[in-house]
């Protein structure tokens, strides 16, 4: 009983293993594109704060 539970799941390991190794798909490597990098400089103009400070009311 013990012999063929071992059997079993050495087989079932050995299957997986070459599952594994014949069905992973092949990827290609992407050749490098030489591009000069974009650069993203944002033009922002911050208002000036106002003097006058508003009432609370307390």
């Amino acid at each position: 009983m013990l012999l063929t539970i071992t059997i079993c799941l050495t087989v079932l390991v050995a299957f997986n293993f070459l599952l594994l190794k014949f069905s992973c798909s092949k990827t290609n490597k992407r050749q490098k594109i030489a591009k000069k990098p974009i650069v993203f400089t944002p033009r922002t103009t911050r208002e000036s704060a106002s003097t006058q400070l508003a009432p609370t009311g307390s």
